[in-house]
């Protein structure tokens, strides 16, 4: 999973570039990726996970990893959000 947001799940898409002659040859477009350090509040612990720009705003938006994972999908996460998802989870129950 290179070029698929951790988080969100969003991937390359695909279209055309178009030229001034209107000339249309095929692309990709890849998602706006990058190496981010989250802090949960919960457990206290940092996770480094490869996610796209649009994603981090909505868990700054969200009020930070705990509060996103509480809402976020599990089809959308990769198998390593999934984890600490289920972590974070554990965690509030107990608390």
């Amino acid at each position: 999973m290179s070029r698929v947001c951790e988080l969100s799940g969003k991937g390359p898409m695909s279209g055309n570039t178009v030229s001034h002659a209107n000339n249309k040859n095929r692309r990709r477009f890849l998602p706006n990726l990058n190496q981010v350090t989250l802090i949960s509040d919960v457990l206290g612990k940092s996770f480094s996970l490869k996610i796209s720009a649009a994603a981090l705003r909505t868990v700054d938006h969200r009020g930070g990893l705990d509060a996103f994972m509480a809402k976020a999908k599990d089809e959308d996460l990769s198998l390593d959000a999934l984890k600490i998802k289920k972590e974070i989870a554990k965690a509030q129950a107990t608390a």
